[in-house]
């Protein structure tokens, strides 16, 4: 057996893992339907009880005035950014150079919508009011993304974000949110959804990531940008037939897990400290803002996973399944916090950051 595969053997054959809420097997849509009476009926390519009731309750979390059930992210983003180009009549949108829409959709901004992206800002670290101030080219909206997560789920502060909003409206340039972990930061802000999201023209969030249901997104913002969604929906092919699988578990576990997004927060702190207090390990951000963070390791890939791999052996903590490159000589992987950790014994949690410190000393002193 490789060590690439040991590691992730030794990961899902442990007693206890640190990181997400738990399997996802089809006993996560079996706990949101158990409830459910039978004769609830199934929405109806958009319309409907179960979906309207939803896009008013998160239209409402949000302070926005209207809200659209998306299955995905992916497409409610790229259907965000065409309205705004639409209305300004500029094909011109400036994010972040590792945003979702740059790095993993293929392009699909550009190839179906023909719209040219600005990348602002460093790779390494999120977009700063002077980022936006120096844009030279006329953009229709700017995105940002709250955390960003590819450097590790880091943040600017609330200031900042007030700054880039205030200098937005005076440009004319309309400002989306990309929160898919939207709820994730709120502890850190310490501010609501809706005081988060009042800095924002549009805002996206997703119901699979911290709040772990099936999948689907919102999309919310005032009534017209609402409307042209719905049409943009049904042009993407967004409007299936019934969404209702994926609104009632989003409903479900948005009840069950909104309200412990300060506990996942507080445990990545605390997790945080303990790779931290290993030898040459370090985590991104060193201090979490959110229940995700980066762990780096100071040694090639290859040389950390046999570690990694006796860990999770001798002790049944399951730390991580993967490890990624991040040059020839380093590597890292990323966590989120959610139920799981919690349910971890403190002293066997504790025991085995002693083991990993031990042996990352044994193998690279």
């Amino acid at each position: 057996m490789n060590q690439t595969n040991a590691l992730k053997e030794t990961y899902y054959q442990s007693k206890y893992q640190l990181a997400q809420h738990g399997k996802r097997n089809i006993q996560v849509l079996k706990n949101a339907f158990e409830n459910k009476d039978g004769k609830l009926e199934s929405d109806m390519y958009g319309a409907g009880q179960v979906i309207e009731e939803f896009q008013e309750k998160m239209a409402a979390l949000l302070g926005k005035e209207k809200a659209v059930f998306f299955p995905s992210g992916t497409m409610a983003q790229q259907i965000a950014l065409r309205i705004w180009c639409d209305e300004k009549g500029v094909r011109k949108v400036a994010y972040h150079p590792l945003c979702h829409l740059e790095i993993h959709e293929e392009d699909g901004l550009k190839e179906i919508h023909h719209i040219e992206t600005i990348l602002l800002a460093d790779k390494s670290r999120v977009i700063e009011m002077a980022d936006v101030a120096e844009m030279r080219d006329d953009v229709a909206c700017l995105l940002l993304e709250l955390p960003q997560r590819e450097i590790g789920g880091q943040l600017p502060s609330f200031e900042i974000l007030k700054q880039i909003s205030e200098y937005c409206k005076k440009k004319g340039i309309k400002l989306h949110l990309d929160g898919a972990r939207l709820l994730e930061v709120l502890p850190f802000y310490q501010k609501s959804a809706a005081e988060v999201s009042a800095l924002f023209d549009s805002v996206y969030i997703s119901f699979y990531k911290g709040i772990g249901g099936i999948a689907g997104a919102i999309l919310a913002g005032d009534g017209d940008f609402i409307a042209n969604a719905k049409i943009w929906k049904r042009r993407y092919g967004g409007d299936l037939i019934s969404l209702y699988p994926y609104i009632i578990s989003a409903d479900y576990y948005f009840e069950m897990r909104s309200t412990k997004m300060g506990q996942y927060y507080e445990e990545a702190k605390e997790l945080a400290a303990l790779f931290n207090s290993c030898h040459d390990i370090t985590t991104i951000p060193l201090v979490p803002v959110s229940n995700m963070f980066h762990v780096h390791f100071l040694y090639a890939k290859e040389k950390v996973e046999p570690v990694l791999a006796e860990v999770q052996q001798q002790t049944g903590i399951g730390i991580t399944s993967y490890l990624k490159d991040t040059d020839e000589n380093t590597c890292y992987f990323e966590i989120s916090l959610g139920d799981q950790y919690g349910i971890v014994p403190k002293a066997e949690v504790k025991h085995s950051f002693i083991l990993l410190d031990k042996l990352m000393k044994q193998k690279f002193n």
